[in-house]
């Protein structure tokens, strides 16, 4: 069958998220394994590689792009400054630096000290993806503890240490002008965060509480708005926009937690239906379809190497990560720690494309 055109393709994606969840409650009972593991493998199955169903188009990868975005906001959101400042922040810090260090000696020596690829390869190692991570937290019911607050200090450190890296190492940029830049823009962060630190004005909250449950949706809009001011910010300055959507994330916790301190979880779900229940579910199909399989299963050396790199993964995130965790955290809790911290899939797509 040829590649379905859209609306047949989002048709296909929704049906495929629709059977994700499905799929992980059947499996659930003896497997815990989270729906977007079932929403990338059946991307996969339906992409161009397997049954040549579905392929992204203008539509459905501008939607993909928008459920990264969502849920790099979700997880800035999530971030309590108050719980992870401290020695819990800089053993995340830490086991990241280990981790550069170890990851750029492995990568010069597997490519022969090309410095390009060596780049590359040293900065992909160096990832977590908090956005995949978040989900199944959330999922286990365990966003609001101890493990989490830890979770939540060494992801955003793996999200971001790679993203600057690439903004001044792969952004096409020199190395002084990519450092200014990042400057610029985050000193306008820091100018709005001091502006979402503010009193608000006396009809802020007012306005909140009379449109919540109304057409008007005031509130839900005013973060939509900055979210995408933060993403136009982020397009503006050439970083990756990634950055933006975990500031508006920070942001919007700010700003509600001052101006609606008692509508600020209703808002939050309503931006979380929007996410995990159209947006996201798009982006983890999507990726799935645009895995290349084929070149995986046929290319040889790469099939011989995926054992060595999930090995890599595991060790050089993860390991800093175990021994480096905080010393009131169990064996069980380190493991557990170190491959939230090994789950790495969106960054290195994003970081090998750019190196491509």
């Amino acid at each position: 069958m040829c590649c379905m055109p859209h609306p047949g393709v989002l048709i296909l994606i929704m049906v495929v998220a629709v059977l994700a969840p499905l799929l992980a409650y059947w499996v659930g009972h003896r497997l815990p394994i989270p729906p977007a593991v079932f929403e990338i493998t059946l991307g996969i199955v339906i992409g161009p590689d397997v049954l040549r169903w579905a392929h992204g188009d203008q539509l459905v990868d501008a939607l993909s792009s928008l459920g990264l975005s969502m849920l790099i906001f979700l997880a800035g959101y999530e971030i309590e400054f108050a719980a992870i400042r401290g020695d819990t922040l800089r053993r995340a810090v830490g086991a990241w630096t280990v981790t550069l260090a170890l990851s750029l000696g492995i990568a010069f020596a597997l490519t022969g000290a090309q410095a390009g690829k060596s780049f590359v390869i040293g900065t992909a190692l160096t990832s977590t993806a908090l956005g995949a991570v978040l989900p199944i937290l959330r999922d286990a019911g365990a966003l609001g503890g101890r493990f989490a607050t830890v979770v939540m200090a060494f992801g955003p450190v793996g999200e971001f240490g790679p993203i600057v890296a690439m903004s001044v190492r792969l952004g096409g940029r020199s190395p002084g002008r990519a450092t200014a830049v990042l400057f610029a823009f985050a000193l306008i962060t820091v100018v709005a965060v001091i502006w979402a630190l503010r009193p608000p004005p006396p009809w802020f909250p007012r306005v909140v509480t009379q449109t919540l449950h109304s057409s008007g949706q005031f509130t839900v809009l005013f973060v939509m708005l900055l979210l995408a001011c933060m993403l136009g910010l982020s397009a503006a300055f050439g970083v990756d926009t990634l950055l933006g959507a975990f500031v508006a994330g920070l942001l919007t916790r700010l700003v509600l937690r001052r101006s609606a301190p008692d509508g600020g979880e209703a808002v939050l779900g309503k931006i979380e239906a929007m996410g995990f229940g159209f947006l996201v579910p798009i982006f983890f199909v999507v990726t799935g379809m645009q895995f290349d399989l084929d070149a995986l299963l046929h290319g040889g050396r790469p099939l011989l190497l995926l054992p060595v790199f999930l090995l890599l993964f595991l060790l050089v995130r993860g390991g800093p990560a175990y021994l480096l965790a905080p010393s009131d955290f169990s064996r069980r809790d380190r493991g557990a720690l170190a491959l939230y911290c090994s789950t790495c899939l969106p960054l290195v797509v994003a970081v090998t494309t750019i190196g491509v």
